[in-house]
């Protein structure tokens, strides 16, 4: 009997509790990150295990992530760049500058409605949206 991981299961899992929002944005990583803490008190953190690493047309490219988990809610913020160099984490979803991905686990609305107007806010952020998981065909790049 041979076995075989089910990756389909996996990304399910990842996706659990989680919801999507694409984002449209003038600013480099670094600045819209700092923008971010200031308006939100949402203080996002990257390490070099949190990059996501691709090979396409025998060139390297690499994807930021940057994570904030929220000490009191419990609730996980991922935020992915999704461009580098000409290439992009979701190619269906070429047009967002990041993907902000949100896990929680009380799928509490309101905080998910302020967090987007909260961002709308913020200089630079053209447009906030939300992705339904649906609508991701290159899921895996996410897990990476």
């Amino acid at each position: 009997m041979k076995l075989r991981l089910d990756d389909d299961r996996m990304s399910d899992h990842f996706f659990e509790d989680t919801r999507i929002l694409g984002i449209v944005c003038t600013l480099k990583n670094y600045h819209f990150c700092w923008h971010i803490e200031k308006a939100l008190q949402i203080d996002f953190q990257t390490a070099p295990d949190l990059q996501i690493g691709m090979e396409k047309n025998r060139r390297s490219y690499s994807f930021t992530v940057y994570e904030f988990l929220h000490p009191v809610s419990a609730k996980e913020h991922f935020l992915y760049s999704n461009k580098h160099d000409g290439e992009f984490l979701l190619p269906e979803l070429q047009h967002l500058d990041f993907i902000w991905l949100v896990r929680d686990s009380f799928q509490d609305e309101l905080y998910f409605q302020q967090l987007q107007q909260q961002l709308r806010s913020i200089p630079g952020v053209q447009l906030v949206t939300e992705v339904a998981h649906d609508k991701i065909k290159s899921r895996d790049n996410l897990q990476r």
